[in-house]
């Protein structure tokens, strides 16, 4: 098996991994959105210290065994550090929106409306100052319609539901979310910071968790899959898989099999918690994911200036 084919299977599990994690957001719903998300979260930046140690024993395997400045390191960590609680706290913000509109819709539904981020990230681009793809506008244009058949009810024609709504709203701060990361993970080490980003997010649900609800040690054992699943397995090893996998595939194709996330979210839905949509529904998750695969193509230009490469 090549390299590239290897890449592209690894990324296909990240996808069906992100996408089933909806699922067990969905079936964790119950004992709270702060009680599942504290949880899962910390979970998953606990799951990522083992690749970490990892990670950096193999570098001091391929280091020339000259000693780190003093004053770079410092610096270093205060980028890491700062990174990671920006990083952090925008997730904190995106998941608990996500989690709490679960509740209220169905998982199929969440993972479609939340990929929307994916066109929604190019016009934040724009206040950095970055140009954004003629083609952005009719993914606009596809994502708009899309979700207003996928979330309009006949009869409510202009009334969005509460739990899409949420969802909508996570959906544009995941979209800040990867904007915080474009800055910062070049300047950084992006496994360490996920692994920060993932115990600040994780902590502070925990605060609220005992600020704002009434957690029962008997419902948290109660689900304890759903929090191992969304926490163990979509944060800490799809994580892995994904920065393993991306050393060696290609970043357009990569991100367009990523996207099949919400394919899979809708897929899992239907298998194991029986849901179903209208046949509107499906023609907006249809043109949704035509919107989120359109935006991730890459323009003439980058494609030009890759084979220049």
């Amino acid at each position: 098996m090549n390299k590239r084919l290897k890449s592209d299977i690894l990324l296909l599990l990240t996808a069906f991994i992100w996408g089933s994690a909806f699922v067990a957001q969905k079936v964790g719903a119950d004992i709270g959105t702060f009680t599942f998300n504290g949880i899962r979260i910390f979970i998953g930046g606990l799951a990522l210290l083992p690749v970490i140690l990892i990670l950096d024993s193999m570098q001091k395997k391929k280091g020339n065994g000259e000693a780190p400045d003093p004053a770079q390191k410092a610096a270093d960590r205060k980028v890491l550090l700062a990174g990671g609680l920006s990083c952090g706290i925008v997730l904190f913000i995106a998941s608990t929106l996500q989690q709490y509109g679960i509740f209220f819709t169905t998982a199929g539904k969440s993972g479609f409306i939340t990929s929307l981020y994916a066109v929604i990230v190019p016009f934040l681009a724009i206040a950095t100052g970055k140009r954004v793809k003629k083609i952005i506008w009719l993914c606009v244009i596809l994502g708009v319609t899309g979700l207003y058949l996928l979330c309009m009810t006949p009869g409510e024609a202009f009334r969005i539901q509460r739990g899409d709504f949420f969802v909508l709203l996570c959906a544009f701060a995941f979209a800040v979310h990867i904007m915080v990361i474009d800055y910062f993970s070049p300047k950084t080490n992006g496994v360490k910071m996920s692994c920060i980003q993932f115990l600040t997010a994780g902590s502070i649900g925990i605060v609220c968790m005992f600020i704002f609800e009434e957690p029962s040690m008997t419902a948290i054992l109660h689900s304890w899959f759903p929090i191992l699943y969304a926490g163990v397995f979509s944060c800490g090893i799809a994580y892995t898989l994904q920065i393993v996998a991306q050393a060696d595939a290609d970043p357009s194709e990569a991100s367009l099999i990523l996207c099949l996330e919400s394919v899979f979210s809708v897929i899992t839905g239907a298998i194991m918690l029986h849901e179903s949509m209208a046949v509107r529904g499906y023609l907006g998750c249809a043109l949704i994911f035509a919107a989120v695969v359109m935006s991730q193509l890459p323009s003439r230009e980058e494609r030009l200036a890759a084979k220049s490469r």
